[in-house]
Parts: structure tokens; C-alpha cells; sequence
């Protein structure tokens, strides 16, 4: 049978060769010549009779029998390893290799850092990967093994993939200190904080963030008066001018704690946030990955109560 001479070390090379793109990046990653990496793929092209790559503007790109090739690549180097890994356990001491993790902005400070703190703790030797992804991106990567798993708000994630519940987080309108809306009548109203300009932090085009999301399913928007992609600008821009924001409880107070930002409570008509920690069901036995996890459940808590540290500086605080 053909598949009985079939080399099939072959295949780890078609399977970088799918995530690099690139014939001198395939070998860097596997130590080997770009000679060599070109004649794995002169095999490959003939043992599969299609030319599996072409080259474009920006690397090699796949025909359509390479696409089709591409997630059974990586199932079947997944149950491989899966077998040789045997019931040898799992160490984080001695482990190598990359974690490749995606996660909204929002969640740098209260779960990324404390992540990589642990992680270089307990793995001092694995090294991290980290990808700024909205949940679209997120779910691509994850399906193409460009991430080993990520967090974020999902809406039910189709069923190719595990996600299970992390935290549940609400929002807080932050604005600078004796901003207009601070004298605003107590509670203020969505009306009122939905009255001003407002700045969005989004990772997409379409300058929406998870809180328009939100606000859409009670039929309402906000006046997105400027649009950035992460929170280094939020600060300055809030700071100085009479825009206001409205953003996750944990990332709110956090700045609101380190620059002096006023923070108001949104109404509970707007439902929490909840972050969900996902990743693909080919991965769900890796015992390297299955201990990422447990550490990303680790620093993430339970649901948010709000207390990082920025009490002061609420408007409605004591």
C-alpha cells in the first residue's frame, strides 16, 4: 500500500510549512538548511501529486488541496505525539517549547501579566506567545494551531472547540477627574452616560467594542466620537477632554488607580461580561497545554467585585 512507504517525518514538515508560510522560516524552526526544506517539499508534492504551494506577494500560498490537507496535518501529529507521550507526566520545571496564547487588550493587566509572572515562575523555561485577538480572530487562529488557547468574551463558540466559564466582569464609565458627569444625579442614568462623546477601544474595524455589543441587545448605541485600538492612549485622551469610556470593571479601575481617572458604575440593564477560556478539542489531551490552562484559571479569579485597587477614585465612593 502507498502509504506504507510514505516517510512520514514529511509531515511535520508540511505542518510548519503550513504556519510559517516560508520555506527559510520552516527550517530555521526545525533547525535544518532551506535545501533540505525544499526537497521535503519536492517529496511531499509528489507523494500527494499536487504542488501544495505557490508563491505569492507575501510567502507561499496553499492550493486548494492543501487546504483541504491542512487540519488533518495536525490531527494526525496530534494523536502522534498523544501516543509517544505515553503516561510520562508532566513536568513544568523542565518543560521547553512556546505557549501561544490570544486575549483582548482589556485583559493585559488583570490576567495576562499575573499569567506571565506564574508561568516564569513555574515554566522559567517555556517561552510565551502573546496575540491581541477580538473573539473572530481568536476562533481563526485557533482552528489553524496558530494559538494553544484564549480568553475572551465568546459568543457561543461553535462545538469543534472546548470553552468553559472564567469570570464574569461588569462594566465602569471612566472619565477624568470633575468631568460634567460626575455631577450627574445619583444613580446615573444609561441616558446620561450614553449622552456624551465617547472613546472605544476595539481591535476591529468597525470601532465596536464588546460593550456596543451589549448595548445593541437593548436596542441603543453611543456616540463612538474616537476609536483606538488599545488602552495606552486611554488615559491622555480621557485626561484631557470631556470624553468618557466605558470599559470592564478590572482594566477601569486599574487606570482609574494609576492616573487619576474618576470611574462610575453602569446601570445593571447592561448584563456582566463573561470571559470564557477556549481552545481546540484536538488539544484537549495535551497534558503541557491541559497545565496552561489550569494556570490561566488560576490567575483569573471569579466573578469581579471590582476591587483592584481604584476605590478612591470612585465618584460614588464614601
Amino acid at each position: 500500500m502507498k502509504y506504507l512507504n510514505f516517510d512520514l517525518n514529511l509531515l511535520k514538515v508540511l505542518s510548519v510549512l503550513f504556519e510559517e508560510r516560508s520555506v527559510t522560516r520552516a527550517g530555521e524552526r526545525l533547525g535544518r538548511t532551506q535545501s533540505a526544506i525544499s526537497n521535503s517539499l519536492r517529496k511531499l508534492r509528489e507523494a500527494m501529486n499536487d504542488p501544495l504551494f505557490i508563491r505569492g506577494p507575501d510567502g507561499l500560498i496553499l492550493t486548494p488541496k492543501a487546504r483541504l490537507l491542512e487540519e488533518q496535518v495536525r490531527e494526525i501529529l496530534s494523536v502522534a505525539e498523544r501516543c509517544l507521550a505515553g503516561d510520562e507526566a508532566f513536568d513544568p520545571r523542565i518543560a521547553t517549547g512556546r505557549c501561544r496564547l490570544g486575549a483582548p487588550d482589556r485583559l493585559s493587566l488583570p490576567v495576562i501579566f499575573p499569567l506571565l509572572k506564574s508561568l516564569g515562575e513555574r515554566a522559567p523555561n517555556l517561552a510565551v506567545d502573546v496575540v491581541t485577538t477580538d473573539r473572530d480572530q481568536a476562533l481563526t487562529l485557533l482552528d489553524t494551531d496558530q494559538l494553544d488557547a484564549a480568553i475572551g468574551w465568546f459568543d457561543s463558540p461553535p462545538i469543534r472547540f472546548r470553552a468553559e466559564l472564567l469570570s464574569k466582569e461588569g462594566f465602569i464609565c471612566l472619565c477624568r477627574q470633575g468631568h460634567p458627569i460626575t455631577e450627574a444625579k445619583r444613580p446615573v442614568e444609561l441616558t446620561t452616560i450614553l449622552s456624551f462623546p465617547h472613546l472605544v477601544v476595539s481591535a476591529t474595524r468597525d470601532q465596536k467594542a464588546v460593550f456596543d455589543l451589549m448595548l445593541a441587545r437593548t436596542g441603543r448605541q453611543r456616540n463612538a466620537m474616537v476609536s483606538v485600538s488599545n488602552f495606552s492612549m486611554v488615559p491622555k485622551v480621557l485626561g484631557e477632554s470631556d470624553m468618557i469610556g466605558v470599559f470592564t470593571e478590572r482594566v477601569a479601575e486599574a487606570l482609574a488607580h494609576d492616573f487619576n481617572l474618576a470611574t462610575l458604575p453602569v446601570p445593571l440593564e447592561i448584563a456582566p461580561l463573561e470571559h470564557l477560556l477556549v481552545w481546540h478539542n484536538r488539544n484537549d489531551a495535551d497534558q503541557q497545554q491541559s497545565w496552561i490552562r489550569q494556570q490561566i484559571r488560576l490567575v483569573s479569579g471569579g466573578d469581579i467585585d471590582g476591587d483592584f485597587g481604584g476605590a478612591a477614585n470612585r465618584t460614588d465612593a464614601p
